[in-house]
């Protein structure tokens, strides 16, 4: 399957409950971690959320 690399880029200080909730979703929790996940609907529909503290890669 193909993959999409995500990079955190902002801080989810300040931000909904949900939003953070998402980046624990997505595997990233402090800032420029790094992750590689599969591209399905359901992580596509997570980055739409969070899109404004990511940096996507393999788009």
């Amino acid at each position: 399957m193909a993959t999409v690399k995500i990079t955190q880029t902002g801080s989810p200080i300040r931000r909904r409950p949900d939003q953070e909730a998402t980046l624990i979703g997505l595997g990233l929790n402090k800032m420029h971690r790094t992750r590689e996940l599969e591209d399905t609907p359901s992580v596509r529909g997570m980055i739409r959320k969070v899109a404004h503290l990511l940096t996507v890669e393999g788009e």
